[in-house]
């Protein structure tokens, strides 16, 4: 079960589609200890460092962050989370075979980084979901294909979502 760019596009429009209902940006996260800005904002730096990482080989290369403006409104967070989203999923669909990047916990292929950023998608809506008392309901068979990608002593499982969540 690879994870794809295709699986980030659609991680990424369950919560595009998750946060065009949140409303207030500043709104608390309690989960995270921050607002809907800021995990916005920590989810596209992770989605740009994937990209990044990826193309920069297997050697750490740590040059650049992803900032967000405090004065960012929701649609503007919401265009640049997508913006990210794509340039990924195009940098993993561009991928040669046996190409890897940099990460802390070892040099993943491009289907690793796709994996990772669409745990960062689900996980983090829903930790905004829950705390803002919102419905969320990311694609389970992304959900089953990140858990065997990045768990794989946990999944498979029959409720793939519920064993991505605890995995995590």
């Amino acid at each position: 079960m690879r994870v794809g760019g295709d699986d980030v596009r659609r991680s990424l429009a369950a919560v595009a589609d998750l946060l065009t209902r949140v409303g207030d940006p500043a709104a608390p996260v309690p989960v995270m200890g921050a607002d809907v800005r800021a995990v916005v904002t920590h989810v596209s730096g992770c989605l740009a460092f994937y990209a990044h990482d990826l193309v920069a080989g297997p050697r750490e290369v740590t040059a650049v962050d992803v900032v967000g403006r405090a004065d960012a409104d929701l649609a503007g967070l919401i265009l640049g989370l997508r913006a990210w989203g794509e340039v990924l999923s195009r940098v993993v669909d561009a991928a040669p075979p046996g190409e890897r990047g940099w990460h802390p916990h070892g040099t993943p292929d491009a289907g690793g980084f796709a994996a990772m950023g669409c745990a960062e998608l689900l996980l983090h809506g829903d930790d905004v979901a829950q705390g803002l008392g919102l419905a969320f309901d990311p694609p389970a068979d992304v959900a089953a294909a990140v858990l065997v990608r990045l768990f794989p002593d946990v999944g498979p499982a029959d409720d793939a979502w519920t064993a991505l969540r605890w995995a995590t």
